[in-house]
């Protein structure tokens, strides 16, 4: 394949899928791994596609967001089967409220293209979901927070208080048994008002934030509904949970096609 046909092939992937990992890259090309790198370097330099640790942005998202970069090469495979495993518990016509995140991004690019209304305080989020006009979006406003592009504060949270939703996704820095913890005080804020707003609260979050203490306690586990994760969960991981009534559900990847297993309270 010519250099500039495969560059143009690969910048196609990666603007379809918003974030790509290196390992699919080479799989989907059939080339080396030492030729997407220097692909992706080449692309980086002309401003096409924005090189990171793991893989590339699209340059239309995350570009100027520092800290959803530095996240989104870690657990990339797990992240997007726990999308497409949240995306699921949605149904047609049914609005969603999604925070910031580099798995709540996952949701949003599940989501894409259905008939829902997406309501979301991130930047990154409204980028890719307003590219697919089968999709409403409702951005909301306020302080955006630079390294994250996340709007947050005063007015974020005056904007969501009239609103009204049939889920929120949100995500989290750890799970402990005594809550959902994040690191921004400020975001803790808003992701409570989001909470009140919704009529079911689901959180998203990958088996490395098990275990994991952080700045803010966001809320104990009893006050969420569903938790989403991978398929790399203890056994004292899953009975915390179903000590508090937590709604489980498991993604996981078989022969390259993701499978969804739920495991309520009843059954953990």
């Amino acid at each position: 394949m010519m250099i500039d046909k495969r560059r143009q092939e690969l910048l196609e992937l990666i603007n379809s899928r918003g974030f790509a990992t290196l390992s699919e890259l080479v799989s989907t090309l059939g080339v080396s791994e030492s030729t997407v790198r220097r692909d992706l370097d080449a692309l980086d330099q002309a401003g096409l596609a924005r090189r990171t640790h793991g893989g590339a942005f699209c340059s239309a998202e995350l570009r100027t967001m520092p800290a959803l970069e530095d996240r989104a090469g870690s657990m990339a495979a797990e992240k997007r089967m726990i999308g497409r495993a949240a995306a699921a518990l949605v149904a047609d016509g049914e609005s969603v409220l999604l925070d910031g995140g580099t798995t709540t991004l996952e949701v949003a690019r599940a989501l894409c293209g259905r008939p829902l209304q997406v309501v979301t305080n991130s930047l990154p989020i409204a980028a890719m979901v307003a590219g697919h006009p089968g999709t409403d979006l409702v951005l909301v406003g306020g302080y955006v927070y630079p390294r994250t592009g996340v709007a947050m504060g005063p007015m974020a949270i005056a904007a969501l208080a009239s609103l009204r939703v049939r889920y929120v996704f949100l995500g989290a820095a750890g799970i402990m048994p005594d809550g959902i913890y994040n690191s921004n005080t400020i975001l803790v804020d808003t992701q409570r008002q989001m909470m009140a707003v919704a009529q079911d609260v689901v959180v998203v979050a990958d088996q490395t934030k098990f275990g994991k203490l952080s700045l803010s306690r966001l809320c104990g586990l009893n006050e969420i509904g569903r938790l989403v994760t991978d398929n790399g969960l203890t056994s004292e991981q899953k009975q915390m949970l179903r000590r508090s009534g937590v709604e489980l559900v498991q993604a996981s990847i078989v022969t390259n096609e993701m499978t969804t297993s739920v495991a309520t309270n009843r059954g953990i």
